[in-house]
């Protein structure tokens, strides 16, 4: 048993199901970036490689994966990112005490 898939791996089952890594990508609603990202790590998680073995095996085996896809009713994943300045967590910051000067 493999405990994670390689980038290259990933890559072979997206050439079994015929999708570009944009197209996989808009199919799961995923920013195509997030996708290449994993390349740099030479592995991709674990949800990523389970969607694309099974979308292999169902192109090898003549079932329509858009039309599977399609029945599923989801929102993509909110996009994570920089913060608004002057904020962390959502919490508005204020200036430290620590590094204010002692008179």
């Amino acid at each position: 048993m493999i405990a994670y898939m390689t980038y290259e791996e990933f890559k072979r089952q997206l050439g079994k199901s015929g999708l570009s890594i944009k197209t996989f990508a808009e199919l799961i609603k995923q920013n195509p970036v997030s996708i290449t990202n994993h390349a740099s790590k030479g592995e991709v998680p674990p949800h990523l490689a389970i969607i694309v073995t099974l979308m292999g095996e169902m192109a090898e085996n003549g079932l329509d994966i858009r039309s599977a896809l399609s029945r599923v009713q989801f929102e993509a994943s909110k996009p994570r990112g920089a913060s608004v300045k002057g904020t962390f967590g959502g919490i508005k910051q204020s200036g430290l005490s620590l590094l204010e000067k002692k008179q």
